[in-house]
């Protein structure tokens, strides 16, 4: 105990010459929520329509909807997971969503709500360091570095004990994501993240490998003050247990998550170089079509690729031809003369997508409106329809794609199909179509926005509470 007193009385200094941060009104009375987050792909940022989005950007969203059309929130983003606590604890915020798991130093220091994701931390390495990293004792003498305040730095100080050999550094205003961009380029040798945020990064990076499972899976939940308002907390508590049971929170993990992994290396591998190579020359052609029919040119470069690798005189055995894959039938439709023209395929395919989009019923939100239309352009309307019947047969809700790529594949079953209008559809090819789609959308927008914040960190208080001195203060 008397050695957490240098430290303490070093805070309290610093604490009586300085002024205090102003303390955050109760949210019954201000109406307003403020939430610490940080920049992550599996927490907050800005999407490829420019929009903040993430899942605890969106769990927060329903959370303040749940309280009240009135309550309205305000997110507070610092510049690394090390800083969402101390954050917290100086009282800027009445809780943290920031994808932090349950750990021993953190529990002596907040209240966690319920869990809500469970994920395994991993050790990354690069390709070419595969083989010689297998396990803690071929980390001696590599460059390995981790977040600061996260809870791999945790476990490697515990591990220290007994491994003198052991070192590593602690990066301060990080998140993962650097440090597993770092490992990508060679600058790094190793780094800790946690599997949602690896298998989406790897989909960036492909050369990257997961060397070992490190240590047990976590669970991850909101943090709040001890001291904190406990209607909040227990609103809190209501909330995961109804979004658990009604499936939307499922519908959020796969919004996020679901297609992360449907890529292989291969697969990656090609779409990275044809970016580079390929893609630039029919980028202006995309725009183009963006100004007219309002479809993100992203979107359009991504169904594209899909259909044709970008290959202008790409033709299937059924004869659907060009950049678009047109069928003649959809040729005529929309007017086009020469389907190997990139002009007029990549003009033709979002306007017949924009159809497509407009006749999914108006009361489906984005994005779902838009996978489902996607879907609708590979299996086509009808079978698009039959699927969303047998959703709704299924007691799954047939306006969320969640639930309806459950039911696609399902199209090519005779028990099934032969009770709906339609009958047999590849279903399943639907939706790998769709969500290899979302992966080359998001991998596009990630090179068009590389190292883009949502804003800039909020100013440091005068009163500075180091994660190290959060450390000492919260174990005996």
């Amino acid at each position: 105990m008397l050695r957490m007193l240098p430290t303490l009385v070093f805070v309290m200094l610093l604490a009586a010459c300085s002024k205090p941060p102003k303390p955050l009104a109760p949210p019954q009375q201000s109406h307003e929520i403020v939430v610490v987050t940080y920049n992550s792909p599996t927490t907050y940022f800005v999407n490829g329509n420019n929009e903040f989005a993430g899942l605890e950007h969106d769990l927060a969203k329903l959370f303040c909807e749940q309280l009240g059309a009135d309550y309205r929130v305000k997110f507070l983003p610092v510049s690394g997971v090390g800083e969402v606590i101390p954050t917290l604890l100086k009282g800027r915020a009445h809780f943290a969503a920031a994808g932090l798991d349950i750990n021993r130093l953190r529990s002596h220091l907040v209240r966690f709500g319920p869990a809500y994701q469970q994920v395994q931390p991993q050790m990354v390495v690069n390709h070419d360091s595969a083989e010689k990293i297998s396990n803690m004792e071929n980390i001696t003498g590599k460059l390995l570095a981790v977040p600061e305040g996260s809870s791999d730095a945790e476990r490697l100080a515990t591990l220290a004990v007994d491994m003198p050999g052991l070192f590593w550094r602690e990066v301060p205003h990080s998140g993962s994501e650097e440090l597993l961009e770092q490992v990508a380029e060679g600058t790094l040798d190793a780094t800790i993240a946690d599997s949602h945020l690896v298998s989406i990064v790897q989909n960036y990076y492909p050369n990257l490998d997961i060397a070992f499972n490190f240590g047990e899976p976590r669970k991850l939940a909101w943090a709040f003050p001890n001291n904190g308002d406990p209607w909040l907390y227990q609103q809190a508590q209501d909330f995961f247990s109804r979004i658990q049971r009604d499936g939307t929170l499922h519908n959020l993990m796969d919004r996020y998550y679901g297609h992360s992994e449907r890529l292989n290396t291969i697969d990656i591998t090609g779409f990275l170089s044809q970016m580079r190579t390929t893609l630039p020359q029919y980028v202006e052609l995309m725009k183009q079509a963006e100004a007219t029919t309002q479809i993100d040119w992203k979107l359009l470069a991504a169904l594209s690729y899909q259909e044709s690798h970008w290959d202008t005189y790409s033709t299937s055995p059924t004869n659907v031809r060009g950049l678009m894959m047109l069928t003649e039938h959809t040729a005529d439709k929309m007017g086009v003369k020469n389907r190997l023209d990139p002009k007029q395929s990549i003009m033709a395919g979002a306007q017949y997508f924009q159809l497509l989009k407009e006749e999914i019923p108006g009361r489906i939100a984005e994005p779902d409106r838009t996978w489902l239309a996607l879907a609708s352009y590979n299996v086509g309307l009808a079978h698009l329809e039959d699927a969303r019947v047998l959703t709704q047969r299924m007691g799954l809700n047939p306006d969320v794609w969640a639930d309806v790529k459950k039911a696609l594949p399902m199209l090519t079953q005779y028990q099934h199909y032969s009770t709906l209008r339609n009958g047999f559809a590849r279903g399943g090819a639907a939706v790998i179509f769709v969500e290899s789609i979302r992966t080359y959308y998001d991998i596009l927008a990630k090179y068009e926005a590389k190292n883009t914040l949502t804003s800039p960190p909020p100013k440091p208080s005068k009163i500075n509470v180091a994660w190290a001195d959060l450390r000492t203060m919260a174990l005996p």
